[in-house]
């Protein structure tokens, strides 16, 4: 979903050897609020493993999930705003369950004013709400077809944006089912920031998305998840291939997920041409300009209707955009493998310029190629991004992002939508529940892109952790809340803001750059194209890093505890700094850290001395011992501000010979 702007800034820890003798373990007199018996439990992480899902994060010998293949064929009305077709899901269940009957998502009836969605939205309206548009599926039939019989009409229930197939004969662990459901939807014109209409002069662009039925997951967690669909909570999806036909008015321009696998019958030969050297090049090549847009020639036909014709391979879901507004462009991604694979936009004549979509595909490339080397080969054969009435929002291999977005703005929305691509795309976490696990991942890695794109052009950095500390810890719910529970004031930080600047935490200052990366390729890795829960991120990454972090995914995630770390008092070596000084710190909020502590000298000199989370287990106060020479000056806790240390005052203290 569309990306909260944040800070981000790199920096690079400076590591020194030190001495230390155990300080008092009592809390301090500033009445420390401070427990390690609570940030150090320890049976907070040790939930057992098992054969699907291992202690380690690792999917288990054992491990599970089902299947479902779609083939579809819509047709869109352009003059009454309307798609109309059938899906036919080949569902595979690859459970130890029989299952008596299957559930579905049908999401498009959030768009109701009926539904769920439209009764909890507040009269003042919101981003994910809907009111006053009548809109929702409507189902003209439903069938099954088990074993080599034929289909037929399968009873079903539906309930706001579900909808229960009950089956003739329970489909048996490794046993298939094939469902065909007809069904047609009038187009909102704002879905929730996810799809929708945008008017332009030259015609209306369509996002199309949550178009067709889709498969509720069936998992080992806990059998169907059925959650309604109410706007903030994103999606939750089954892997497998999708074949789907569009047809459009001949004057329209098709964008969508996979491969598009009849360009002779929808392209002109010159189009065809320009895509084979977009395909060979680095620059940005004009497939349609836009002064082309009106021109009748650049559509193979001149009356009736197109039929596109694409196919995405094990993917979770699909979507398009069609327009006759159209400008396109594209350019050739530089993938690990070689393997094949286009950069492309679609957008509007008033948004192509220079300093707007005029770009687009630049950045496409350069943050799918960036994301590619750092984590996983992105796995489609196109990347296209989309100019639109949606904000940002994320499918596979597609995303739709704001037509009025301009230079940093663009980049940034593009960079984080197509970052989606890798969390929750190759990785299909529970975003219904869990928006973390995709947004904040997201966040985290837009970071690193956005330092890497063109020598850091848009990377400018807007404050330090200490800054950013007071709306990190401002929301009253944890980050482990599910987002329509949530304020929605709070999701901003819940999902994206806070659970990004905790994995910069964890690789900075925790961990390390080398450390953290092998263990998040590590779960990625793992879990590609699977349904990771939290515990296996979170033992995913223990296991490639080497470390107990139970403290860091308790006090960050799973608690609302605060972060205040500050000098506590000075004292020298029998009253002598020539001897030695004992620098006491301490630990006053719920939250702990590693500590990096600089010590400037009267005599000018600078020393740094860093200290594990460990010296934080046994008590709020921990006294080092530092060799110096002269007189201190100043003894700062975290230099660089690399901690969101809620209160800054205390990190100094001052020589009052000064």
């Amino acid at each position: 979903m569309k990306k909260i702007a944040i800070w981000a800034g790199l920096w690079v820890v400076s590591l020194t050897s030190f001495a230390q003798t155990t300080g008092p373990v009592s809390p301090s007199s500033g009445g420390s609020k401070y427990d390690p018996l609570a940030l150090f439990h320890p049976l907070f992480n040790m939930q057992p493993g098992n054969d699907y899902r291992t202690g380690s994060g690792a999917p288990g010998p054992r491990y599970w999930q089902n299947r479902a293949d779609y083939q579809i064929n819509v047709s869109l009305d352009d003059q009454q705003n309307t798609i109309a077709g059938e899906v036919t899901i080949a569902y595979k269940n690859n459970s130890p369950e029989s299952l008596p009957f299957l559930w579905l998502q049908l999401d498009q009836n959030a768009f109701s004013d009926t539904s769920r969605a439209a009764k909890t939205t507040p009269v003042t309206g919101g981003r994910f709400g809907n009111l006053d548009f009548a809109g929702g599926l409507t189902i003209t039939s439903v069938t099954a077809e088990q074993g080599k019989g034929k289909f037929a009409g399968a009873p079903y229930t539906i309930t706001d944006t579900r909808m229960q197939i009950r089956l003739a004969e329970s489909v048996k662990p490794g046993g298939e089912v094939r469902v065909k459901v007809a069904y047609s939807f009038k187009i909102p014109e704002y879905g929730s920031d996810r799809m929708g209409q945008l008017k332009r002069k030259d015609g209306v662009i369509y996002e199309i998305a949550q178009w067709y039925p889709r498969m509720c997951v069936y998992d080992d967690i806990e059998g169907w998840n059925v959650l309604p669909y109410l706007g903030a909570g994103e999606f939750y999806l089954e892997y497998g291939d999708y074949e789907y036909n569009v047809t459009v008015p001949w004057d329209h321009i098709v964008a969508g997920s996979g491969e598009l696998l009849n360009p002779n019958d929808v392209l002109t030969g010159e189009q065809i041409k320009r895509l084979a050297q977009a395909r060979q090049s680095d620059k940005t090549v004009i497939i349609r300009g836009k002064d082309e847009v009106t021109n009748a020639d650049t559509r193979p036909k001149k009356s009736g209707t197109l039929t596109w014709k694409f196919r995405c391979l094990n993917t979770r879901d699909v979507a398009w955009a069609s327009s006759r507004a159209f400008v396109w462009d594209a350019a050739r991604m530089n993938l690990p493998s070689g393997k094949p694979s286009l950069a492309q936009s679609v957008y509007p004549a008033e948004s192509a310029t220079n300093d707007s979509w005029g770009r687009s595909t630049e950045y496409v490339k350069g943050c799918i190629e960036f994301y590619s080397k750092y984590l996983y080969e992105f796995s489609y054969p196109v990347a296209t991004n989309v100019a639109g009435i949606v904000g940002g929002m994320e499918y596979p291999g597609i995303v739709f992002c704001d037509h009025k977005d301009k230079r940093d703005a663009l980049w940034g929305v593009t960079d984080h939508e197509f970052g989606h691509n890798w969390f929750p795309m190759i990785v299909g976490s529970n975003e219904r529940k869990f928006p973390w696990m995709d947004e904040g991942f997201n966040t985290f890695i837009n970071t690193l892109s956005t330092a890497n794109f063109n020598n850091g052009e848009y990377n400018r950095e807007r404050g330090t952790m200490h800054d950013i500390a007071p709306a990190l810890f401002s929301p009253t719910e944890p980050v482990m809340t599910i987002p329509d529970v949530q304020q929605p004031r709070a999701l901003g930080i819940l999902a994206y803001y806070k659970p990004g600047m905790g994995l910069k935490l964890l690789r900075e200052s925790v961990l390390g750059p080398e450390r953290f990366d092998f263990a998040f390729r590590n779960y990625m890795n793992r879990w590609a194209f699977k349904h990771p829960t939290p515990y296996d991120f979170f033992r995913s990454m223990e296991d490639g890093a080497g470390e107990d972090l139970g403290w860091f995914w308790r006090g960050f995630f799973y608690e609302t505890w605060k972060l205040d770390q500050g000098v506590k008092e000075v004292k020298y070596v029998d009253g002598s700094a020539g001897k030695g000084s004992l620098i006491s710190i301490e630990n006053l909020e719920k939250l702990a850290m590693p500590v990096t502590i600089e010590v400037t000298e009267s005599n000018g000199k600078k020393g740094r001395v860093t200290l594990p989370i460990e010296v934080w287990q046994r008590g709020g106060t921990w006294t080092l011992r530092y060799d110096s020479t002269s007189p201190l000056k100043t003894v700062v806790v975290d230099p660089d501000e690399k901690l969101p240390d809620v209160n800054s005052k205390n990190n100094t203290w001052r020589s009052e010979a000064q």
